[in-house]
């Protein structure tokens, strides 16, 4: 049988692997600097945590896991035979991988709020899964790289989110836009628009935007049974100018007597304002009224970071959540967070050329084989380099020179030393330059500086 992969996991080079890491440095790196600590939680957590907080087509995707053993064991009878899937999940799964680093720690909140010092600040770099349906930057398998703040109602931990992310992409060298939006805000459009019964419908419909365009916003809103005169109120919300305080303005007219409505407004409108007073380029953030985030968990801000080279979807998004560690008993704690898309930035970077020559691990000497007493007098001489913290190997086998050649250029490595009889008579070292083509001798102390 031939080796197949599963449809959206991909295996990782050593180049890949280690332009990851270059990625995930600097992202550890500003999480850090802005105070957060990092957590762990695990791969797979109940299904009864992860269900319910993602809205129903979330729920969906979420990857189940059958009960060990014998699982249809206690499936009930007339279920199976009516192939009753809702009602069979429960009988043969009672786990599921994690699909966010989300609800994972609002449960974690939840079970330890009592010995956590507020406000509790974290950072989260793994792999979550989603069966989605694969294509370009969407994958099942991907790491996500959350940063996210409890027991706070402040609206300046919106402020310092939205210069995490300025810092963290300008340390990538990707230039992005920020696009942001109030929960708040569309409540209040659906108050307006007399729906409020179908917000969630009407805040899924609108977060697909970017993918079906107005006319499939407004056929699928029709299809959630929104009336037309309703979706005729909401038709300015796709004419937006691009004075993100005048289309503020114009909502405040909207909503006047809309209590809910105008908090959102007033709420976006201090992070914009704070934003720009701290030096932001209002072009670097843009109030986006169509930007839903389609998650059922968020209450306040939302926020969703875009690439402006390449045609890719969101590389980073969040919001606010205040009430999410309530499903798990524990109310009054609320909290926001952010999360950078691992997988997206890379091929970003990837496509824009941005990886700087370290961001690939390459071993920076190879020592030639040529047996005898070379070859233990190399092996001394590279764990003394690596003690140094230099890289560098020994060809395994007293082969043809050709061959250590080969391996080392198939490798990149950037240098190949030579170790014979002579240079361990004369304690020098020879070493070739494969870019350049130099090669030099050189005294074994003068190597070793």
């Amino acid at each position: 049988m031939k080796p197949s992969l599963a449809k959206g996991t991909r295996d990782f080079t050593a180049q890949e692997v280690s332009r990851r890491k270059y990625i995930i440095n600097i992202l550890q790196n500003n999480f850090e600097l802005f105070g957060f600590q990092p957590l762990e939680t695990p791969s797979f957590e109940n299904l009864s945590t992860l269900t319910g907080k993602y809205g129903e087509e979330g729920d969906r995707l979420i990857f189940k896991i059958l009960n060990s053993g014998d699982y249809t064991s206690k499936v009930n009878q007339e279920d199976w035979d009516h192939k009753n899937h809702q009602k069979l999940i429960s009988q043969i799964s009672d786990k599921a991988l994690r699909y966010d680093l989300t609800v994972p720690f609002a449960r974690f909140v939840a079970m330890n709020h009592g010995k956590l010092t507020f406000p509790f600040k974290r950072y989260q770099i793994q792999p979550v899964w989603r069966a989605d349906r694969p294509q370009k930057g969407r994958f099942r398998e991907f790491y996500q790289c959350d940063a996210d703040v409890v027991g706070s109602e402040s609206l300046l931990q919106e402020v310092e989110l939205v210069q995490l992310y300025l810092k963290s992409f300008a340390g990538l060298n990707v230039p992005v836009t920020i696009h942001m939006n109030n929960r708040k805000i569309l409540s209040g459009l659906a108050e307006y628009a007399g729906i409020t019964e179908k917000l969630i419908e009407f805040t899924v419909a609108l977060d697909k935007l970017d993918k079906i365009g107005k006319e499939g916003v407004v056929k699928e809103l029709l299809e959630r049974e929104i009336s037309q005169e309703s979706i005729d109120k909401l038709d300015f919300l796709f004419n937006q100018s691009d004075d993100a305080l005048e289309n503020l303005l114009q909502l405040k007219e909207k909503f006047a007597g809309n209590e809910i409505g105008l908090k959102g407004v007033e709420e976006l409108e201090f992070v914009l304002t704070q934003s720009l007073n701290l030096g932001v380029d209002m072009q670097n953030l843009v109030f986006n009224i169509t930007l839903a985030r389609g998650l059922d968990y968020y209450t306040g801000a939302i926020f969703e970071v875009k690439a402006d080279e390449v045609a890719m979807g969101s590389i980073g998004g969040g919001g606010r959540y205040d009430n999410l560690t309530e499903v798990f008993g524990v109310k009054n704690i609320p909290g926001i967070g952010i999360s950078f898309g691992l997988d997206r930035i890379y091929l970003v970077m990837e496509e824009l050329n941005l990886f700087p020559e370290e961001a690939s691990s390459k071993t920076e000497y190879l020592f030639a084989n040529f047996g005898g007493e070379g070859t233990t007098e190399a092996l001394k001489l590279i764990m003394q380099l690596r003690a140094k913290g230099i890289s560098a190997e020994l060809y395994p086998e007293n082969a043809k020179i050709n061959k250590q050649f080969t391996y080392a250029e198939k490798k990149g490595i950037k240098n190949l030393v030579f170790l014979g009889e002579e240079e361990i008579n004369n304690n020098t070292v020879t070493f070739k330059n494969l870019e350049a083509g130099e090669q030099k001798t050189v005294s074994l102390e003068e190597f070793l500086a």
